[in-house]
Formats: structure tokens, sequence, C-alpha cells
């Protein structure tokens, strides 16, 4: 069987490059991690590749903004090549920094097929400082994401001191509209954040932690599904250990919804390309 190939950037800040092609081998691809220069120079060809991931971390520092330089940088040397990889129905994921990028770039929203003009931002945390914490997400069953499908509730870890995302009023309004926001910061059973601190750790809109293009096929979120690549990741695995086995159960050991969420990006490669 043909392998999916996933092209994780890195370089210059970025830090979660390793457990984003962990999590891309765990569901089923063949992981590249590969410097942002390679892409510059051309030694590296994204056309080459299925699924464009652009992780976690703190790119050139975030020194001119959270994502701003990683941006310019990408358009101004191969924003011709991420144009022609969106064309072609390929997959882009943007992760915390990457998210950030991501709206930078103009590639999200894409609102009316746009994928340069900027639309969207995302700016520092109401609460004034950096979150490092779970988050329970709702996800939208009705959003065209290829990611999240079959994803109604999950939770993520976060690690950021700029995820408020923030817009025009009349472009939220939009996106809701368009089933583009994704996922939506929430309570332990999936009832919305609605603001409240820490449930919704940074102030973002309408509670938004992620939001896809018209297509579903680019998507960009604050939080780490890769952080979830194993069960003994989360906080509360040993407190669900006891509770299962006192029930008579085992720990569920199959792929986390983590891990899942890249699955569905591997598997949609896989059903439209080979």
């Amino acid at each position: 069987m043909k392998k999916v190939k996933a092209l994780i950037l890195t370089g210059f800040g970025l830090n979660c490059d390793t457990e984003t092609a962990l999590a891309f081998e765990l569901a089923g691809a063949e992981s590249h991690r590969v410097h942002i220069n390679s892409l510059v120079s051309g030694k590296e060809k994204l056309s080459d590749y299925h699924i464009l991931a652009l992780g976690g971390g703190f790119s050139w520092g975030d020194d001119h903004g959270a994502g701003v330089i990683q941006a310019l940088k990408l358009k101004n040397h191969i924003g011709a090549d991420l144009l022609s990889f969106v064309r072609e129905g390929k997959l882009v994921v943007g992760i915390c920094n990457g998210f950030q990028a991501l709206v930078n770039l103009g590639l999200l929203p894409g609102l009316g097929g746009d994928y340069t003009k900027r639309s969207v931002a995302i700016t520092f945390n109401d609460c004034g400082n950096f979150r490092d914490q779970w988050v329970h997400l709702a996800g939208n069953e009705e959003s065209p994401c290829v990611f999240s499908r079959g994803i109604d509730l999950a939770d993520y870890p976060i690690r950021h001191g700029e995820g408020k995302v923030i817009a025009d009023p009349k472009v939220i309004a939009q996106l809701l509209a368009n089933n583009q926001v994704v996922f939506q910061y929430a309570d332990s059973k999936g009832a919305l954040a609605k603001g409240t601190f820490p449930l919704n750790p940074n102030g973002s809109m309408e509670d938004i932690a992620g939001i896809c293009d018209p297509t579903g096929r680019i998507f960009g979120l604050m939080p780490h599904p890769e952080g979830y690549n194993h069960f003994t990741n989360h906080p509360d695995w040993t407190r669900e250990k006891e509770q299962r086995k006192r029930r008579g159960e085992t720990m569920e050991k199959g792929l986390t919804v983590g891990v899942r969420l890249f699955k569905n990006g591997v598997d949609y490669i896989h059903a439209t390309f080979f």
C-alpha cells in the first residue's frame, strides 16, 4: 500500500515537530521532518508530499508577533507552491504557532476562495499570561473539516500566550454560518464555555479554538492534538483507570482522540489520491 507522505516543518524556534511526526506515524503516514530552509532553497519540494503540517513552538521567537516571520518567509519564498498545494486538494494543518502562521498567510479562513487575504488575527490571551493546561473542545459535526470527522468532544493540551482568535464580527458570523468554526472551548460535557475562564483560556471570540477553510482541507487550531498521542498523556488517566477497574473494565488503549485527528487526514488522502 502506498504511504501518505506528511511534511512536518521544523526550524527557528519550532519545537513540536517530533511529537507531530509521531502522531502522523501512529496514524499510518510516513513522516518527514523538513527544515524550512530546505523548502526555501528547493532542496525539498512541497509537491512531493500529501500533507503539510505547521506545528507548534515559537518561530523566530515570536519577536514580531506569533507566526508573523514564519508566514512572511513562507509567502515570499514558496507562496506559489503553497497555493498550488492547496489547489491540488492536498491537506494543510496548523497547530498553535502553525495556526497563527496560517491566518497571517491568509490560507485561513480562505473566505470566498481567497487564500491570500488576512481577515482573522490571533492575539494575546485576555488573562495576560501564558497558559499551559488541558481544555475541553466541542466539535462541530456540520463542519466540512477533514481532520475533525467523527470527533464531537475532545480533550487536548494548550501551551500559548497568544491564542485569542479575533476578527470583525461580520467575519466571525460568516465563519459560524459556513460551519468553518471546527472546535470551540467547552466544559467536560460539551457545553460551550461562553467566554468563561479558564474553560475558554484566552478569550477567543465565540470560544473559537479552531477553524477551517470552506473546503475543510486547511485546518488550524490552538490546542495540541499531537500532545495526546498515548492514553497516559491525559492528566486524568490514573483516575479513569481506577474508575474503569472498579466497573470491571480495562483502559481503552486504541488510538487517542489526538491521533484520530491525524488519522482522519491520512484516511482522506488514501481515499482521494490512491
